[in-house]
């Protein structure tokens, strides 16, 4: 299958990146990194995540960052709400796109959100259906999609079937996410085909941690076979707490500098996104993980 002309971009370092930063973000940092990444031309940045500061206090004041980000016309913001406690807190901050979080993996889905897969669905149930009432766009997370670290290889047809649920339950999109960056091409693939055999591939979006240098291979192989929507972390932001040792998020400069060199569209500046991973990693005190974010840097200097 022939690659495709344009890709988009869905930039998730302000989410699934900083939560997993070992100290709070400041409210200002995150709208400034958020509106920093929007005037970059990503289409789609995630805002926040309504969920309990509790368990995640780095997404804290979700509903104060979606007050004050500028909103630029043609971007959307979506926050995770997997729940309905979580789902109202984003509607009353203006939230017009949420998303849920499942798991291929019955252990994994246990040990990160304390519940069965079907247990998931149930809460999950509720969300999709004011979601639907509400004109709300609703995606779906679908995690460990090739590999748990408690079960080890995850079958296809299992993340198949788990995917179909969360199209039956009205997700018009879901991101297949290998958490612990284990998969390799063939894999990657195989596991994409045999999803798409359930649900249409132009509802597909990959995301792929980058733990064993395959990320990038992950979503060329990806878009081979008919992906057009690929999740990053600006300047790698992200790790996984499930592996030790894993390096995160696929960084949006690296996915940006492929997709460019192979002739497909973004519509993002590549320089104005690994300005904003500077700005980041400025205040988180390291250097951005970003291989072409540390290359670009070397030239300027």
């Amino acid at each position: 299958m022939a690659l495709p002309e344009r890709v988009t971009v869905v930039e998730v370092g302000p989410r699934d990146g900083l939560q997993n930063e070992s100290r709070k973000v400041p409210v200002e940092t995150r709208v400034e990194l958020i509106d920093r990444l929007s005037r970059s031309g990503l289409p789609v940045v995630e805002a926040g995540a309504f969920v309990s500061p509790k368990w995640v206090p780095q997404m804290a004041e979700s509903n104060v960052v979606l007050a004050r980000i500028e909103r630029r016309p043609g971007v959307r913001y979506p926050v995770l709400a997997p729940n309905m406690k979580g789902y109202e807190a984003a509607r009353a901050a203006g939230a017009s796109e949420v998303a849920i979080f499942g798991a291929a993996s019955e252990t994994f889905s246990r040990k990160n959100i304390n519940c069965s897969i079907d247990e998931s669905f149930e809460r999950f149930a509720p969300v999709a259906e004011a979601a639907a009432r509400d004109g709300v766009r609703l995606r779906g997370y679908l995690s460990c999609v090739l590999g748990c670290p408690y079960e080890g290889e995850v079958d296809p047809a299992r993340v198949a079937a788990v995917a179909r649920r969360l199209s039956d339950l009205g997700c018009g999109e879901i991101s297949l996410g290998d958490t612990i960056g284990v998969g390799t091409p063939g894999k990657a693939r195989r596991m994409l085909l045999r999803v798409a055999e359930d649900v249409p591939v132009e509802r597909l979006a990959v995301h792929f941690h980058d733990t064993y240098g395959q990320a990038l291979a992950n979503v060329l192989a990806c878009l081979e076979s008919g992906v057009a929507v690929v999740d990053s972390s600006v300047a790698g932001l992200g790790g996984c707490p499930y592996a030790k040792g894993a390096s995160g998020n696929l960084a949006t400069e690296d996915l940006l500098y492929m997709l460019h060199g192979l002739g497909i569209e973004t519509g993002v500046d590549l320089e104005a996104v690994a300005e904003a991973g500077r700005f980041i990693c400025g205040h988180l005190g390291r250097p951005p993980s970003s291989r072409v974010a540390q290359a670009l840097a070397a030239k300027a200097a």
